[in-house]
């Protein structure tokens, strides 16, 4: 019965050191490749924000407007109309 027991410890250092060790090779290699996507998504962004920078940049330094809504036109002339004057004081402390 003892030689059965030391039997079934073995098997389970056994199987419990060669679980630690995969374990830690699929956590090593999957850092790795996490970082290497992480560097990857960081230049794609960084390239799509060089690129909108260049195409949004106005070359003779004046801004130019495309569309303004048909909405956005009839609402704004509606709020600037004018208004009423207020009289107020200054109360100084």
């Amino acid at each position: 019965m003892n030689k059965n027991l030391k039997k079934l410890v073995k098997a389970l250092v056994i199987i419990l050191g060669v679980g630690w060790l995969l374990g830690q090779l699929i956590r090593y290699f999957l850092r790795s490749k996490l970082a290497k996507f992480a560097q990857q998504v960081n230049e794609a962004a960084r390239e799509h924000q060089q690129s909108q920078n260049r195409n949004t940049t106005p070359k003779n330094g004046n801004v130019n407007v495309d569309h303004i809504p048909e909405n956005f036109k009839a609402k704004r002339s509606k709020e600037i109309k004018g208004g009423d004057y207020v009289d107020y004081e200054e109360v100084k402390d």
